[in-house]
Parts: C-alpha cells; structure tokens; sequence
C-alpha cells in the first residue's frame, strides 16, 4: 500500500516556490540591471563618449552571474548606446557652428550661409525639418539624442 507524506508534498511546494521567487526576482532584476530600461532617453545615442559606470558594473554583474544574459546586457546597451553617459561627441562627421555676420539674418540668408559654410542645401520651410531653439552649446547632444529617438534614420 502507498503512504502518502505530507511532509514531501509540503517541501516540493516550498520548493516551487522558492524556485518561482528567484525566476521572479532573477527577471526583475536583468530588466532594471540594463542601462536600455534605466536610461531610455539615451538609446540611439552614437558617441565615443565615456561608458557610464553604473550601467557598466550592472551588466558585468549579469555576466559574472549568469554568462548569457550579461552577454546580452553588454550587447544591447553598446549597440544602442545606452551604456554611454550623454553628452559625447557623435560618431559621424563633427558638428560644425555655422555663422553668420547679419544681427537678424532672414530664412533665405541663413540658408544660404548654411550651404556656403557647409556644402549642405537646406530649406528651413521643409516641414520635415525639426528646429529647436537651445540655450547653451551645452544642450546641442541632449538634443540630438532625444531627435534620433524620435527618427532614428533622420540624424
């Protein structure tokens, strides 16, 4: 005759869910763990900027503990930027300040000095064009890393 133990019913359900809690906290932990989920305003960020180190240290956490997912982590958050502190350099060709000696300069003034200084034809009236007016130098990189966000393919 089979004798049923309740005691090893018992522990296989603390088994289950001790194991469920440590899915759980294992999942919640690699989704906070990636500078992607932390930083969304920094993805499409293409910088030689310095690498963040909190993120860095998050996913090398993920790589010591388990291989795959650090691996991803790193993956993910070098391919889209997100590892990187903002404000760096893009990676393409570099900004170039184009000036003008008008105090006031109208549409076709500035396109044309814009062109002039940089090669580039450029209608200031194209309603695909973004323009933002920015305080300081300072905020031009912020700025193109939310405008990639929006039209990745754009900048």
């Amino acid at each position: 005759m089979l004798e049923f133990d309740r005691s090893d019913s018992m522990n296989r359900t603390h088994f289950l869910r001790g194991v469920s809690a440590l899915c759980a906290m294992t999942t919640l932990s690699l989704s906070l763990g990636c500078g992607t989920i932390l930083y969304p305003e920094r993805r499409g960020q293409r910088t030689t900027a310095r690498v963040d180190p909190g993120v860095a240290v998050m996913d090398a956490c993920w790589l010591l503990l388990f291989i795959i997912p650090g691996v991803i982590a790193f993956a993910v958050d070098f391919s889209n930027g997100a590892i990187y502190l903002p404000g760096g350099h893009a990676s393409g060709a570099p900004l170039k300040v184009v000036r003008t000696d008008a105090a006031h300069p109208d549409r076709a003034g500035i396109e044309r000095t814009i062109r002039q200084q940089t090669g580039l034809p450029i209608r200031l009236d194209d309603p695909t064009m973004v323009r933002r007016e920015l305080p300081s130098r300072r905020d031009i990189e912020p700025s193109l890393a939310a405008a990639r966000q929006v039209r990745p393919n754009a900048l």
